[in-house]
């Protein structure tokens, strides 16, 4: 009686752990949906939270999937995402903090490679990417553009430029570059020149106060948001017509500024208003008081990208920076077509097309 109350315990006990064990193990990832045509976003996330996400919204089922990269990866991009592209097959995500650009399949989102920014342990702050040419440009704040040969993904070169470069634009067979000096005792003012075909600073344009955001048109002339020095100095946009060496500006207060037929789309910055707007390249002047016109509401425009096919505007909404943010499509009219969570996705910066 006294054993097979035992062995009945034992049982019971066996049971109870098998219970708990099956109880406590790990749900497998979420399995990411196949891309086929619709949009990537960085999620930039917060400073030290090592928490970028990026997410995938498909066109045709009209669902998105967040945390897109650790979902297919098993693991997640990193600290502070500052800029994404893709560019002949491969996704380059600049990390900022991290100190890394991640690369992966320009489809699936496998990984492949990390390419450091990191000079004898020393963070160079990786912050903006562009690419021609077969190669990927990327921006670090020491003062240097790193040339990526993107069939090595090695970097083949530092190209040295001005104080604290920012945003980079390609213009007919030009590197454009704005040097804020943001970081510096004493703001710069010049975007640098640096021709494709030799890959070393030629010169720079004196444009304004703490130049950020930058863009071209299709006739090659150059848009660049001067920040000023947020004291005696006020923001400004400047246009370049580069053949002409001319330049045109009117007073503004803009974040980021985008190009698409004969106009300027931008948002208002931490500076300015809570606004999506849309200037005339002629003459800079405002085509009205918001570009949205049916009275959608975005609570804090930080992203802001075009299809260049289709004229949609896509506006990453970071709300309070803490919160998860959303993604507004808008047609070129000002409509919005479609918007999107990406929760758990904090301040939703950058979007990218993706088609197959």
């Amino acid at each position: 009686m006294k054993k097979n109350k035992l062995i009945i315990a034992a049982c019971v006990i066996v049971t109870f752990l098998f219970s708990c064990s099956k109880d406590n193990t790990p749900a497998p990832p979420p399995v990411p949906p196949k891309v086929t045509t619709g949009v990537f976003v960085l999620n930039q996330g917060t400073y030290g939270a090592n928490n970028t996400m990026l997410t995938y919204y498909d066109f045709a089922s009209g669902t998105q999937t967040t945390d897109f990269f650790k979902n297919v990866n098993g693991f997640g991009l990193g600290d502070t995402g500052s800029d994404f592209i893709i560019y002949g097959g491969k996704m380059y995500i600049v990390m900022n903090v991290s100190g890394y650009v991640a690369v992966a399949n320009g489809i699936t989102a496998k990984f492949i490679d990390t390419i450091s920014f990191k000079n004898a342990g020393v963070n160079r702050g990786p912050e903006n990417i562009v690419a021609a040419g077969g190669n990927v440009f990327v921006s670090s704040t020491d003062g240097t553009v790193a040339v990526i040969d993107t069939s090595s993904l090695a970097i083949t070169k530092f190209i040295k430029v001005g104080s604290n470069p920012a945003q980079m634009v390609v213009a007919g067979d030009i590197l454009y570059v704005s040097n804020t000096g943001g970081f510096s005792a004493t703001f710069d003012s010049t975007l640098s020149i640096i021709p494709l075909n030799t890959l070393t600073e030629t010169g720079r344009i004196v444009v304004g106060i703490n130049p950020g955001s930058i863009t071209t048109d299709n006739a090659g002339n150059i848009y660049v948001v001067c920040t000023g020095d947020y004291a005696t100095v006020a923001p400004r946009l400047v246009k370049i017509n580069v053949n002409a060496s001319t330049l045109q500006s009117v007073d503004s207060t803009f974040g980021t500024i985008r190009y698409y037929n004969s106009n300027l789309f931008t948002t208002g910055g931490y500076l300015g208003a809570a606004n999506v707007g849309i200037f005339n390249t002629a003459n800079l002047a405002s085509v009205r008081a918001s570009f949205i016109t049916d009275g959608t509401v975005i609570v804090n425009p930080y992203g802001l990208d075009i299809d260049p096919a289709t004229g949609d505007v896509y506006v990453g909404d970071a709300k309070d920076y803490v919160s998860s943010g959303e993604v507004f499509c808008f047609d070129k009219t000002g409509k919005k077509k479609f918007s999107f969570s990406v929760t758990p996705g904090i301040s939703p910066f950058k979007t990218v097309l993706v088609q197959q």
